[in-house]
């Protein structure tokens, strides 16, 4: 069985798998927490792929822990945002040649670490397994994922002398990575685990996973649902009380709504379930294509590729009301706001993202004032991914705006 590990930049490889890395391993000073495959032991070599540079190092086994880690120092390079998998493709072709052949046993990132470049090559690598022989299901370390929670099936706690061989190794080869700008690649606490966790996951639950965390990126639409609307009781609960919010304060025949970011229409479905005229937006092609086969298939919903800027830009859209529901959080600027056709805006926003960026502008502008708030949905704890990790859910508050009339239309 060869061992690989396949990670972006030669200092992950230390930071998230020494335990792999290590030459011989006292299994009681590392116990295996869940049941899995053993470390790589005496008279086994180890592979590192840095997807970087597609730099291939072999770890003979009979070289100690300090020559390993003397060898992967000399890869250790300055921050670079252009880093990135190779692709599914050229990892097939550099782990067929690893293997030759042989049983091979493959570590690499979490889908979900929350520095893009990781999850895409923890997701690629797995894509790219499927087409190498005999390859056991890959093992991905729970890695930097700050917003979840992980169900793991292999820890590894670290006993004292290898954990302070990572720190010696980021002090002596990686210290300027402590004060890097670059968010991809700092190094602080929280990216220096003192066990290391790894789990296993099927191509679905990969998927999902990577998914969950693309945000706005493409990858997003990767899955049907990516954020499990339609399965999600605190997603449910926040959906049905917003639809009872707008509709307290809208009826049907007020006029259109206008849906920005309605990405495959969950909400939309609802608005329209209750007879509202609904002009739904989504930029995204792909969450576009299934609102209008959803939602928009039988004529009743307006489907429309627009973003908040390009509505604003071109007023083509009137409505009673615009709909802006989780989904200023990617740094829209509210002075656009005045530019939308419409004298109502039903903002939706977690609290802490509504005091920060919201209540600071609602103060200042002499344009909207606020009539209404309501409590939409209140934080919760909730599992993902079928149960693989969980997160916080962190609540839901809706603001409704009114256009101030103009000095003109006051007399």
């Amino acid at each position: 069985m060869i061992d690989t590990v396949v990670v972006l930049r030669a200092e992950d490889a230390v930071l998230d798998f020494l335990s792999v890395l290590t030459p011989t391993v006292n299994p009681s000073a590392i116990p295996v927490v869940r049941p899995g495959p053993a470390p790589a032991g005496p008279g086994r070599e180890v592979h590192v792929l840095l997807a970087d540079h597609g730099d291939h190092l072999v770890l003979p086994p009979t070289a100690t822990l300090g020559e390993r880690l003397a060898l992967l120092a000399r890869h250790v390079r300055e921050a670079d945002e252009s880093a990135a998998s190779p692709g599914p493709d050229a990892l097939a072709a550099s782990l067929a040649r690893i293997a030759t052949g042989r049983p091979v046993r493959v570590w690499t990132h979490s889908p979900a670490d929350n520095r893009r470049s990781r999850g895409r090559l923890g997701n690629d690598v797995a894509d790219a397994l499927a087409a190498v022989p005999d390859a056991e299901p890959v093992l991905h370390a729970v890695g930097y994922s700050p917003f979840l929670q992980f169900v793991s099936d292999l820890d590894r706690p670290l006993p004292g002398e290898l954990v302070a061989a990572k720190l010696d190794f980021v002090n002596r080869h990686a210290r300027h990575l402590l004060d890097s700008d670059s968010p991809q690649h700092k190094l602080y606490t929280g990216r220096v685990p003192s066990a290391e966790r790894y789990f296993t996951a099927g191509p679905g639950e990969r998927r999902r996973l990577f998914a969950l965390l693309a945000s706005l990126d493409d990858e997003a639409a990767s899955v049907p649902d990516p954020w499990e609307f339609a399965t999600s009781a605190y997603e449910n609960e926040r959906l049905d009380t917003t639809t009872a919010w707008i509709a307290r304060h809208l009826t049907p025949d007020a006029g259109p709504l206008i849906e920005v970011g309605a990405c495959e229409g969950a909400l939309t479905a609802r608005l329209s379930g209750k007879g509202h005229r609904v002009e739904a937006t989504e930029p995204n092609p792909v969450f576009r294509a299934r609102l209008a086969e959803g939602p928009g298939s039988d004529g009743a919903v307006g489907v429309h590729p627009d973003g908040l800027d390009d509505l604003a830009g071109s007023r083509r859209l009137p409505g009673a009301a615009y709909l802006l529901v989780e989904m200023l959080y990617y740094g829209q600027d509210p002075e656009r706001f005045a530019a939308l056709p419409t004298d109502l805006l039903f903002i939706a926003l977690e609290p802490e993202a509504l005091d920060t960026r919201l209540r600071p502008w609602i103060a200042a502008t002499a344009d909207w004032e606020q009539i209404d708030e309501t409590v939409l949905v209140r934080p919760a704890l909730e599992a993902v991914c079928g149960g693989r990790a969980h997160l916080c859910k962190r609540g839901s508050t809706g603001v409704l705006l009114r256009r101030r009339p103009t000095p003109t239309e006051g007399r």
